[in-house]
C-alpha cells in the first residue's frame, strides 16, 4: 500500500491548526510540529504500522533544521511515497491583527526590554519567518488565508487532497481588487475593463456562476477576447512549467467586486483546462 503524506507548513498564525483539523476529519493520522530530524524515522515507523495517509505540520519552531526538509522530501519520493506539500500564507497586516487579537507571542519574538515597540518587533519576527520559510514556500501549493474563513480553508484543503498526485495542478481564483490581490497568485489578470454586470439591475444580485450573467458576458466581445488571450498565454507556458517540476500554479483573476466578471472567467478557464490538467476553482469573495 502506497503511503500518502501531506506536509503542512506556513506562517505562524496562518491557519495550520485549521488545516490539520480538516485532514484529521478526512481520515489522516496527524502530527503537529514534527522536527525535521525525525521525519524519516517517523515515516519508517508508520510504514511498519501500515499507515496509508499521514499529515505532518512543521513550522518555524524548527527553524535551524528546516533547510533539511526539501532533501528529506526528495528521499521519501524516491521511496515511492506520494507527498503533497501545502504552505499557508497571509499578509503581514493580517498576521499582526491576528496576534493582536489573540495576544499570543510570535515564536521568533525575543525577550524585550520594558518600553520596546511590540508591534515593530512582531513585524520584524514575521518578516524573518518569511525569509526562513522561503525555500519551503517555493516547493509547495500556497494558500492565502488572509481573507478567507476557517470553513473555506477546510474546504480548500479537502479539495487539494482529492487531486491525483504527480502532475501539475491549476488553481483558478477570483478576487476583488478592493480587498487586495491574493498573495498566493503566480499569475494575476485584471479584468476590470470588461463590461460590468453590476450596472444591470437584474444582474446585480447574481454571480458569474448564474446563467443570466454568463449570457451577458458571453455576448461581450471584450470578455471573449480576454478569455481567449488568457487561455492562449497559459497554454503556451504550462508545459514548460510542468517540465520544471512545478506542482501547482495559481491563476488569479480580479475585478472590482469579485462577484461577476472574475467569477465568470475563472469558471470558463477551469472548464477549458480541465481536459488537460487537474484544476481547482476558488471564489474568494463569494465563498465558493
Amino acid at each position: 500500500m502506497t503511503m500518502e503524506i501531506v506536509l503542512i507548513t506556513g506562517m505562524s498564525g496562518s491557519g495550520k491548526s485549521v488545516a490539520l483539523n480538516a485532514l484529521e476529519d478526512a481520515g489522516y493520522y496527524c502530527v503537529d510540529n514534527l522536527p525535521p530530524e525525525l521525519l524519516l524515522p517517523f515515516v519508517t515507523l508508520e510504514q511498519k504500522h501500515q499507515a496509508s495517509r499521514v499529515a505532518i505540520a512543521m513550522d518555524v519552531r524548527s527553524a535551524t533544521s528546516l533547510p533539511q526538509v526539501p532533501a528529506l522530501l526528495a528521499t521519501l519520493r524516491q521511496q515511492g511515497i506520494a507527498i503533497k506539500s501545502l504552505f499557508l500564507d497571509a499578509s503581514t497586516d493580517t498576521l499582526v491583527r491576528r496576534y493582536s487579537e489573540t495576544r499570543r507571542k510570535h515564536p521568533l519574538s525575543q525577550a524585550m526590554n520594558e518600553g520596546a515597540d511590540l508591534n515593530r518587533v512582531l513585524v520584524e519576527a514575521i518578516e524573518l519567518e518569511r525569509e526562513l520559510l522561503g525555500a519551503l514556500r517555493e516547493q509547495a501549493h500556497v494558500i492565502d488565508t488572509s481573507l478567507i474563513r476557517p470553513s473555506q480553508l477546510q474546504g480548500y484543503i479537502k479539495e487539494v487532497i482529492r487531486l491525483p498526485g504527480g502532475q501539475l495542478t491549476l488553481v483558478f481564483e477570483s478576487f476583488a481588487y478592493k480587498r487586495g490581490i491574493p498573495v498566493d497568485a503566480d499569475y494575476v489578470f485584471d479584468v476590470r475593463m470588461l463590461p460590468n454586470p453590476h450596472y444591470e439591475p437584474e444582474l446585480r444580485p447574481l454571480t458569474g456562476r448564474d446563467e443570466p450573467v454568463i449570457a451577458f458576458l458571453r455576448a461581450q466581445p471584450e470578455a471573449t477576447s480576454m478569455l481567449e488571450h488568457i487561455e492562449a498565454f497559459l497554454s503556451l507556458w504550462l508545459d514548460a512549467m510542468s517540465q520544471n517540476h512545478r506542482s501547482y500554479v495559481t491563476v488569479a483573476v480580479g475585478c472590482t467586486g469579485g462577484q461577476h466578471r472574475s467569477v465568470y472567467l475563472v469558471e470558463e478557464l477551469a472548464r477549458r483546462f480541465a481536459t488537460r490538467w487537474a484544476t481547482l476553482r476558488r471564489h474568494r469573495e463569494i465563498g465558493g
